[in-house]
């Protein structure tokens, strides 16, 4: 398995419009931050998990190949806004996108000539095909099972995915322990992580994604997404973490 984090910055991005702190003004490579996605790739199957505004841009980076399906976590603008540049990837083959029920009824309605509820598909629009998922029920990608955990985004149901012995968690807040079973024996997990201090209603800080990883002994490495400019340098915040958990960036592959 290998999995390219595609972007790991919040909704604005680093740099982030209008800033001039250190970090935006950075010209180190893994202080630039897309926001939020990852490409997991196992045999010839290509998984993407969410596909925002920067899609294209972070596609463009990469081969051509085809993508098998789409995993979608939440319905945010930054998680969903680049789906309609999956239309050359439509060339190759459609495209299955995976949500839970809320997100698929909102993409009815903010992107309805891409996901109609009836009638023809408007012409040029990507072929997608959209499958309504559950927590807990896992699913098949080809040969790929994946299994969506349930995580609170505030006060926002969302979902992470686990896929083998790798976990997904992106925008979470906090986790029932009635999930954990869900997350037993894996071994490498890419969880947000928003910034050091302060405090979010709707998204843990690293110490927290630091002492909630502590609750899974299997775990080997820890990879921290979704940053904010407000981390730091790279480099810097780099060695102020423990030596399995990394500070993820822009293009990083993790080889399982």
């Amino acid at each position: 398995m290998k999995i390219t984090l595609l972007g790991t910055g919040t909704s604005q991005g680093v740099p982030v419009l209008g800033c001039q702190c250190e970090v935006c003004r950075s010209s180190d490579s893994r202080d630039k931050r897309l926001r939020t996605s990852a490409l997991v790739e196992i045999g010839d199957t290509r998984i993407l998990i969410d596909c925002g505004p920067d899609f294209r841009q972070q596609m463009l980076r990469l081969p051509f190949k085809k993508l098998d399906a789409v995993l979608l976590t939440h319905i945010h603008y930054d998680h969903v806004a680049g789906l309609d540049d999956l239309r050359p990837f439509c060339w190759i083959n459609a495209v299955n996108v995976f949500a839970q029920q809320d997100v698929v009824d909102s993409l009815h309605q903010t992107m309805p000539y891409c996901f109609p509820k009836a009638g023809t598909l408007y012409p040029g629009a990507p072929e997608l095909y959209l499958h309504t998922i559950v927590a807990h029920r896992s699913f098949n990608v080809g040969r790929v099972s994946i299994t969506p955990i349930q995580v609170m985004h505030g006060k926002l149901p969302i979902l992470g995915f686990r896929i083998d012995c790798m976990a997904y968690i992106t925008d979470m807040k906090s986790m029932s322990e009635a999930e954990y079973s869900l997350l037993e024996g894996v071994e490498f997990l890419i969880i947000n992580g928003l910034r050091w201090d302060g405090s979010h209603h709707s998204h843990q800080l690293i110490g927290e994604a630091i002492a909630f990883s502590r609750h899974f002994s299997d775990i080997k490495e820890v990879y921290i997404t979704h940053v904010t400019h407000e981390v730091g340098l790279h480099h810097t915040a780099q060695q102020l973490l423990p030596e399995h958990v990394h500070l993820g960036y822009d293009g990083e592959e993790i080889v399982i």
